[in-house]
């Protein structure tokens, strides 16, 4: 009977950070859908558009090994978290809407990456907690939910977009967000009544200093940062050639946007599984090698169905990868640091990526907009020569 107890909980769990996770990644998916929009209205150049995805990771890096801390040792707390982290995306937009000048667009889309920072170490590290078995599987899931907010989002809001404008829709998303964080508080808080040991400083020092020293955690960062580099370009920029080089309305451009998730709501389950039985690796190599050449094709696309198709191939692994990264150093990380071990591969990762953006945006500046693609897909191609050369214990 106390088995399936905890076999329930553990669903429960699952089933609302799933939910959650659904709605922060609606919330981060408005931002590249809307920023062509923004861009556009505020009479942006390339740069000044890069910079504020860039200010984005900043916030979300900076936060994330705060953020990671603060979820090991409030243990009991997490669910307040977790929720706070969805209500600050209204938040967060209602700055973009309401004040709608660049700086305060800045700042908003700051906001966003301190509540996708405040979201992922407690999120993923308590699937790792309560999954300890089947731990590739639970955070694909999770991840899961966000390629449904990913896929979906893009799509009703590019047909919304037609009827009303980035401002208006930026700021009732406060009317959305603040409900749904309440939800996700009250239904997870039971999970964390139990008393966990807090670690201690010295714990923490030594705990990050294997974790940083291990050279298969090592190898898998430096690969996870170059392919970040790579989807951070992708992220600000295919949306800007979809609309201005391509003429895309905003609903043919909304379901373009969809494609590059919607094909993770089957494949992540299956990636997850997989790295479960076999290595993480045997399922993350070849993901980035068609990733990199999708990349590379791109702009080499004939017509806009064959583009679509290329767009749908890397909302495969576009997502996913990361999770099970991710995964990969979760295997060893500590039991009481798994919060903190989630935020320092991702601050590993995010220190690497910022100058993406900009870097991207310097090449479409003195390039022209193609030579992007293939940096994304250079990017990829290094990262995978990383994981050609780890040996990855099976999970």
């Amino acid at each position: 009977m106390t088995e399936l107890i905890i076999q329930k909980q553990r669903q429960v769990l699952l089933i609302f950070l799933f939910i959650g996770h659904t709605g922060i990644h609606w919330f981060k998916q408005m931002f590249p859908v809307i920023l062509p929009y923004i861009k556009q209205d505020l009479e942006l150049s390339n740069v000044e558009a890069a910079t504020i995805v860039t200010a984005n990771e900043v916030a979300s890096g900076g936060l994330t090994v705060p953020s990671g801390i603060v979820a090991d040792k409030y243990y009991k707390h997490r669910a307040i978290i977790l929720g706070g982290a969805v209500g600050l995306c209204g938040l967060a937009y209602f700055f973009v809407g309401f004040f709608a000048n660049y700086l305060f667009v800045i700042l908003g889309f700051m906001v966003l990456g301190l509540a996708s920072a405040l979201w992922h170490p407690p999120a993923q590290s308590s699937l790792s907690t309560f999954f300890p078995d089947k731990r590739g599987f639970a955070l694909a899931v999770h991840g899961v939910g966000a390629s449904i907010g990913d896929s979906i989002g893009p799509l009703l809001i590019g047909f919304i977009l037609v009827s009303v404008g980035w401002v208006y829709l930026s700021t009732i998303q406060f009317a959305v967000a603040i409900p749904l964080g309440i939800i996700v508080c009250i239904a997870t808080k039971n999970h964390f009544n139990t008393s966990m040991e807090s670690p201690t400083l010295s714990s923490y020092i030594s705990g990050i200093g294997s974790l940083v020293k291990n050279p298969y955690v090592l190898t898998v960062m430096f690969g996870g940062s170059f392919t970040g580099m790579a989807r951070l370009a992708i992220f600000a920029f295919l949306g800007i050639y979809l609309t201005e080089y391509l003429g895309y309305s905003s609903v043919w451009y909304g379901i373009n946007w969809a494609l590059l998730y919607v094909m993770g709501i089957v494949s992540q389950p299956i990636m997850g599984y997989l790295s479960d039985k076999f290595s993480r690796k045997t399922v993350v190599l070849p993901a980035l090698l068609i990733l990199a050449i999708c990349y590379f094709l791109l702009p080499l696309a004939p017509n806009p169905i064959i583009l679509g198709i290329i767009i749908a191939i890397m909302g495969m692994f576009f997502y996913g990868i990361s999770n099970i990264t991710t995964a990969a150093v979760l295997d060893v990380a500590s039991s009481q640091l798994q919060g903190t071990s989630t935020s320092v591969e991702g601050l590993f990762r995010q220190v690497f990526t910022l100058p993406s953006p900009i870097i991207a945006g310097i090449i479409i500046d003195s390039f022209g907009i193609t030579y992007v693609f293939y940096y994304a897909a250079a990017m990829v191609f290094i990262g995978s020569i990383f994981w050609m050369f780890i040996k990855i214990p099976k999970s």
